[in-house]
């Protein structure tokens, strides 16, 4: 399968932390894709995109260069190649289009647990094991500190027991494996969340028609999973104060009930995360069928 240059061309990462949210914000922006593992490019079959599965480190310079017309790639590994593109005068432009809000993670600083740790100029002096050096080399830099830094691939958090480093700066999710490693998190110098991103060429008219139809389905999704859809019944003159307490809602559709002139059906769309305190809060305001309901997909 080649590409077809009248097709909107797609990267993601082929397996990983970002290629499964990918692949899931694809189908529920009506993409039918057949994708696995043997494949390398897919066809979007209801769509005129193709989808590129490689992985997460090629993704920047194949966007950058022009062979891919978008990708989907971690801030983290965005910003490493472009810093590294910097320093080798090679092309880096690249238009960021949004933030997928999926994927977070931290890039971190983490010293073994016996090790005093007194803020950044602790740091002074020390060998980092870690994958992103160049990232790493720009935290120093900002802070007026000099750090050794080994080049790492994988299983850098096993650096400074072997011996290879004092300690590492690698990706955190949750922070369980520094700690089963004997690691503490001391420093976080970068947050990361997946991005979808465009190279530096014009799309074609077929390509952008394209972009233009896939780029609201895609916000539509990211809307969706921020917000939430809020059914109650409430007292009639305890709207103002209903509502108040849903700051993120839109206007709300109010409803007659049958059968009752003091209390009516309220409908509303909240991009606020609702907690059970504020529907604590909503029943003592005399409301009750108090229904929070996920979103699925949002447009308009």
């Amino acid at each position: 399968m080649t590409l077809d240059k009248n097709r909107l061309t797609i990267a993601i990462q082929k397996s990983g932390r970002l290629s499964d949210e990918s692949q899931t914000l694809f189908k529920l922006c009506g993409l039918t894709l057949n994708l696995t593992d043997r494949k390398l490019l897919a066809h979007v079959a209801n769509m005129s995109i193709d989808i590129m599965l490689v992985r997460s480190s090629d993704i920047p310079g194949l966007v950058m260069d022009g062979i891919c017309d978008l990708g989907i790639v971690g801030d983290n590994t965005l910003q490493e190649h472009a810093l590294q593109r910097q320093l080798t005068l090679e092309a880096n432009d690249f238009n960021k289009i949004c933030s997928l809000k999926f994927g977070g993670c931290r890039l971190s600083i983490a010293l073994p647990q016996e090790m005093q740790y007194h803020g950044v100029q602790s740091l002074n002096g020390l060998r980092l094991a870690t994958t992103y050096p160049r990232l790493l080399n720009r935290f120093a830099q900002d802070n007026g500190i000099h750090i050794d830094i080994t080049k790492l691939n994988g299983s850098v958090e096993l650096a400074p027991r072997v011996g290879l480093a004092d300690g590492i700066c690698d990706l955190v999710s949750t922070g369980t494996t520094l700690e089963a490693n004997g690691l503490k998190e001391v420093e976080v110098i970068f947050k990361s969340k997946a991005a979808l991103i465009k190279g530096p060429n014009r799309l074609s008219e077929a390509k952008q028609a394209t972009l233009d139809t896939l780029l609201p389905r895609i916000k539509g999704v990211l809307k969706a999973r921020e917000s939430k859809y809020i059914m109650l019944h409430a007292p009639k003159d305890k709207l103002n104060e209903v509502t108040s307490l849903l700051p993120g809602s839109e206007t709300p559709t109010v409803l007659p009930l049958a059968e009752r002139d003091d209390r009516v059906a309220v409908h509303m769309v909240s991009t606020e995360t609702i907690f059970w305190e504020t529907m604590e809060q909503l029943k003592a305001l005399g409301c009750n069928s108090i229904l929070v309901m996920p979103i699925e997909k949002m447009m308009g």
